[in-house]
């Protein structure tokens, strides 16, 4: 079935021993001076093991001023390069390859991560995101950082790389040299094309010169950068030639800058289509005979296999793959397709946990960046262990206590497991969503987990059970404050509305407009009723990170859902809801009212068992309201905890 994934193929000297590839992610994972930890070997030693043919490492820094974030890798002096020989050590005990991806950060870094240095660029024109005004770099600057790239190139192959990667994409300095979106410079590195590119190839060429002909030279750039006045695919077919005609020995193509409006984003969320830039990295290889890597919500071996099979590229990358499951090349190989966890395009953990300041985390993947120090050795000594609510959290926490050997009973009030997170995959895109909960009550039976569905769980009954350790999972329940008229039998609960267990009339109003309410509305607008919401706020979907809030937004806009801002409900009437704004009140005719007003903890049985029990822990939204990455790490971490 898999004819092409598993074959093997050479970057100038080194046979990559499958087509796919761990493409650079930062993790934030290294310290400040820019050493590999524990941590970072850890977490990229787990990949290998997991059989990805290449990993590409997060951007290297090439200057201690060059950086855009934190805590990421550098090879800028001698002294680094140590840390980063146990890592490739550590990889080159696998069959994996590994490459080191070198760059400078240019106007997307900030003053508070590099140094406390201004951020330089072509032109000082700030990023949408950092916003720091950047200088303007000199000639003689520019030669600088061009000899720091090749010293940062040669000290990779020295700490045993077996290739380095230039990043030339994502609005990264010298995609902003390549872009007259960035750069307005009138000398002999602005204005056509051929100045352009002068930057760039002075980089391959100090690169290449340092690290000799045989050692493989990448290079990562953007196809279509998807903001005006980008670069596009009509310029980026002419960089494809050149390169290949420069050196470079593979071609990875990308796409996007930094902003929350680009179009399909640097890293696209759930909102953007599958494999939605296979198509620029099919053009491209139509033009050069070097490998071609394509990238980009590409998260199923068998989507990769039609691409390879197509001829559209050679490589495919999988980063969020590779977080959600480091294992997903073995157990692809083996046809194990339904044990794969998948990545649900979320954004929460990476890109997400990134820009807060915080390291990567994955809300399907608990145990990422944690390689280093979890321990799955099985217990000798098993507990019974009872976990009480099948949402997220209890199912993290009852897969991993079975894992560690634990003999596991959960019980659930509802007919169905996946609590909340079941009909959170009901609106327009995010259907993905059912793929974890699928994927995990798959788990829960291959550890032989006992489940009690349909089963409100009481003091008495676990008195009966007695066991070891006590998990309350029970979740949140919607919140319903005293407006008046709020209990009519055509006001119901946004789930319900989700999971089709209550019809809806054609004219709805959603009282809320967090991230629930603003998805129901677009999965009503979808089934073409006339939709109004309602929030108190100044702005909808306040919780959301902006690049999925720029696209939801778009949904409910191209569906005329009408948007009342700073308004609050004053009263449900039968026909319509009387709400109150600046303007004064209005009634808002309506035959169906929804509220997503937000959720409370259920701890009511928590606190009952308290009293009995010493043995007992509360998770997730039982605890405290939150969302689903925190909520399964929580469970992760009570049920890892169980001895």
């Amino acid at each position: 079935m898999l004819n092409y994934l598993f074959t093997s193929k050479k970057i100038n000297e080194c046979e990559i021993p499958n087509r796919l590839v761990v493409t650079a992610m930062v993790t934030n994972y290294c310290n400040q001076d820019g050493t590999a930890t524990e941590q970072y070997i850890a977490y990229h030693e787990e990949k290998a093991k997991g059989g990805w043919g290449l990993i590409i490492t997060e951007d290297y820094a090439i200057s201690p001023h060059a950086m855009g974030y934190e805590k990421i890798a550098g090879l800028w002096n001698d002294s680094q390069i140590e840390s980063h020989k146990k890592l490739t050590e550590t990889i080159h005990k696998y069959d994996s390859k590994v490459f080191c991806q070198i760059y400078h950060a240019g106007r997307q870094a900030c003053s508070a991560v590099n140094g406390g240095v201004q951020p330089v660029a072509p032109s000082a024109i700030p990023c949408p995101w950092n916003r720091e005004i950047p200088h303007e770099l000199t000639i003689s600057e520019i030669a600088q950082i061009t000899e720091d790239f090749g010293d940062c190139a040669l000290r990779a192959k020295q700490a045993g790389f077996d290739g380095v990667e230039i990043h030339a994409g994502h609005g990264y300095l010298i995609a902003e040299f390549m872009s007259s979106y960035v750069n307005k410079r009138t000398d002999k590195y602005g204005g056509c094309l051929d100045n352009r590119l002068r930057f760039v190839k002075e980089v391959y060429e100090n690169v290449r010169q340092k690290v000799g002909s045989n050692f493989p030279v990448t290079i990562r750039f953007s196809a279509d950068e998807g903001v005006p006045g980008g670069r596009d695919i009509s310029e980026s077919r002419i960089l494809a030639k050149q390169f290949e005609e420069w050196g470079l020995d593979a071609l990875h193509v990308s796409n996007g800058v930094y902003g929350s409006q680009n179009k399909g984003g640097t890293v696209a969320p759930m909102y953007v289509p599958h494999a939605w830039t296979v198509d620029f990295a099919a053009e491209i290889k139509r033009l050069v005979d070097i490998p071609v890597f394509t990238v980009n919500r590409i998260n199923e071996p068998l989507m990769a296999e039609s691409i390879l099979e197509m001829g559209k590229a050679d490589f495919i990358g999988m980063g969020r793959g590779s977080l959600a499951d480091p294992a997903l090349p073995n157990k692809a190989k083996n046809g194990e397709f339904s044990d794969i966890r998948y990545c649900i395009g979320c954004l929460q953990g990476c890109t997400g946990a990134l820009l807060a300041g915080s390291t990567l985390t994955c809300l399907v993947n608990p145990s990422l960046g944690k390689e280093w120090e979890i321990d799955y050795t099985r217990v000798s000594e098993p507990k019974t262990v009872v976990v009480v609510g099948g949402g997220p959290s209890g199912l993290e926490a009852a897969r991993i206590a079975a894992v560690k050997g634990h003999k596991v009973s959960l019980f659930e009030q509802k007919g169905f497991l996946g609590g909340q997170f079941v009909s959170a995959a009901y609106p327009p895109n995010k259907g993905e969503l059912a793929t974890y909960t699928a994927w995990i009550i798959n788990e829960l039976d291959k550890l032989q987990v006992d489940i009690h569905l349909n089963t409100k769980v009481t003091k008495e009954l676990v008195q009966k059970i007695n066991p070891d350790n006590i998990i309350v999972a029970t979740g949140g329940v919607p919140m319903i404050p005293p407006i008046k008229g709020i209990d009519k039998s055509h006001v119901f609960a946004a789930e319900d509305v989700l999971l089709g267990n209550v019809p809806t009339g054609d004219r709805v109003v959603i009282a809320g407009g967090g991230e629930v309410g603003t998805e129901t509305a677009a999965h009503l607008a979808l089934q073409e009723k006339q939709v109004t919401v309602v929030e108190m706020f100044p702005t909808l979907m306040k919780e959301l990170d902006s690049v999925s809030r720029f696209n939801l937004k778009k949904i409910i806009n191209e569906y005329e859902v009408k948007q009342y801002t700073e308004t609050k409900v004053v009263e449900i009437l039968d026909d319509g809801v009387e709400v109150e704004n600046s303007q004064g009140r209005t009634v808002l005719q309506a035959d169906t009212v929804v509220l997503a007003l937000g959720y409370k903890p259920n701890n009511t049985l928590a606190s009952e068992l308290k009293s009995v029990f010493d043995n007992v822990v509360v998770v997730g939204g039982a605890l405290k309201t939150s969302n689903a990455l925190h909520a399964i790490r929580e469970g992760f971490e009570v049920g890892i905890s169980i001895k």
